[in-house]
């Protein structure tokens, strides 16, 4: 499994990257993608909406289950990454890359409920 530690990560299995422009990438990690299986669909939010840290932002459909992704951080879609509706299994081959969800402005947020990549490998026992 690969955790990258220019990100922070939530207990949920998403991670938030904040990118040059103040902006944050969503995506969901490695381990996710593993438990998921093959993803076939993914169902993205409006540009413009609002989510609270711990809301679903989006659901994630694979070979084995439907699965809500969580908000790592609170933040209002700045985009969404189009290539997933033509590419879904990104989120498979590419979950720190081309594979992210969203890109958003970050609101006020726990950052108590997010870790590191060392705390999030222990987490989940990797």
């Amino acid at each position: 499994m690969n955790f990258p530690t220019d990100r922070i990560y939530h207990a949920d299995h998403l991670w938030a990257q904040e990118q040059a422009d103040g902006s944050w990438l969503i995506g969901l990690t490695d381990y996710a993608q593993d438990q998921l299986g093959s993803v076939i669909f993914v169902d993205m939010p409006e540009q413009g909406t609002q989510f609270e840290q711990g809301q679903s932002c989006a659901s994630i459909e694979s070979v084995k289950v439907t699965s809500e992704a969580i908000m790592p951080i609170s933040g209002t879609v700045r985009a969404i990454n189009d290539a997933l509706a033509e590419t879904p299994e990104l989120l498979n081959t590419a979950p720190y890359g081309e594979g992210w969800l969203i890109r958003v402005t970050a609101l006020p947020y726990d950052a108590a409920a997010c870790m590191n990549s060392d705390a999030y490998a222990a987490m989940i026992g990797a």
